[in-house]
């Protein structure tokens, strides 16, 4: 499940690129699909890189010529071990909204990204996140806690404030806002829904087959009712990052 939009990044052979928070690896994964790259998944939690590592190499596997490589390494996202401008895009999909110190992080992903570079956040969209934060109480301990909601323009405002600009912005997976509904309407811990059981094999079974018609659907419902925002930023003035 691919949240950002690698066209618009514009990626070119020799990119270093960041892929923090990157969980079971996906976005990681995805870069490989890019010409010539390399690509740094970083995630605080050891035993999840386990899984990503076992995950990329699988997708890997499926792919020739292209001559991209990757890594992965255990990182904290406010206090980043990478060099100062060393990543041409900078990748920080479904964290923010963890993150207790959240200028601190913020500095670092501006930190660590090139003057020339894309930084791109994605976060839950506010309303169907307020929806699941009202349908159970639980929900911001699942999946290690939310401990906020972003609206559009607070986000787009603090990234700017570190020194970029707003680029563009989009909507994804608005066939998983339903799903989560769901999932919050019956306990988010449970596993023994039979309907939310049900949308989950949907949602896998799109994820593998990618029909026409879901496709469709999630396009023409995504600025409706997305899950997931999806923001760009470049410094406002390249020359002044040093």
């Amino acid at each position: 499940m691919i949240t950002i939009d690698f066209n618009f990044l514009n990626i070119k052979p020799g990119y270093q690129i960041l892929d923090m928070g990157c969980g079971e690896g996906r976005h990681t994964a995805s870069a490989q699909e890019q010409e010539k790259v390399f690509c740094v998944g970083a995630d605080m939690d050891h035993n999840t890189l386990l899984t990503a590592r076992e995950k990329i190499k699988l997708h890997k596997a499926f792919i020739t010529g292209r001559g991209s490589k990757w890594s992965l390494a255990t990182a904290d996202i406010t206090n980043l071990a990478f060099k100062t401008d060393g990543f041409d895009v900078v990748i920080c999909s479904e964290v923010m909204e963890h993150i207790h110190e959240q200028e601190k992080a913020l500095s670092e992903l501006t930190r660590v990204l090139k003057p020339t570079g894309t930084l791109a956040i994605t976060v839950p969209r506010f309303w169907p996140e307020k929806i699941c934060w009202l349908l159970s109480d639980d929900y911001c301990n699942a999946n290690q806690g939310h401990v906020r909601i972003y609206e559009k323009s607070e986000i787009i405002s603090k990234v700017e404030q570190k020194g970029l600009r707003f680029i563009k912005s989009h909507y994804a997976h608005s066939l998983h806002s339903p799903f989560w509904w769901l999932k919050c309407l019956v306990g988010p811990d449970r596993t023994d829904s039979f309907a939310v059981n049900l949308y989950h094999r949907f949602l896998v079974w799109d994820l593998m087959k990618k029909p026409f018609i879901t496709k469709f659907l999630e396009k023409l419902l995504n600025p409706l009712m997305g899950k997931s925002l999806v923001l760009y930023f470049k410094f406002l003035y390249p020359e002044s990052h040093t």
